[in-house]
């Protein structure tokens, strides 16, 4: 009698990738990387921090003006990425400190994400 390979199915997947966001701020979803933000506007200078528990700390001199630090970081974030300002979503956040963005195809990665994803 032939053995059934154990596929996960696409619920499986999903509690797996549910999973990962409990406690990691990145990971990827096929060629899409997502990534938990903690933002800071108004800074100094624009700069992608350290994790602080699920979230990656992403600092921009844009002041929180009707989106507008969310649009500057997602500019930023499309430098340090290699990617084009279409190729990242804002998936909640906009207008909040807290942000998820799914990066489609990133040709970079900075080396705190590097690390995390190793």
């Amino acid at each position: 009698m032939a053995k059934k390979k154990n596929k996960k199915t696409q619920d499986e997947k999903e509690l797996v990738n549910s999973a990962k966001s409990l406690d990691a701020f990145c990971w990827f979803e096929g060629d899409i990387l997502v990534l938990n933000i903690l933002g800071t506007p108004s800074a100094k200078r624009d700069l992608i921090g350290k994790p602080k528990g699920n979230q990656l700390k992403v600092s921009v001199t844009a002041k929180p003006v009707l989106g507008k630090a969310t649009d500057h970081m997602v500019k930023f974030l499309c430098r340090e990425f290699g990617v084009k300002k279409s190729d990242i979503e804002v998936v909640f956040g906009r207008m909040n400190v807290n942000k998820q963005l799914r990066i489609k195809d990133p040709k970079k990665l900075p080396s705190v994400v590097a690390k995390a994803l190793s």
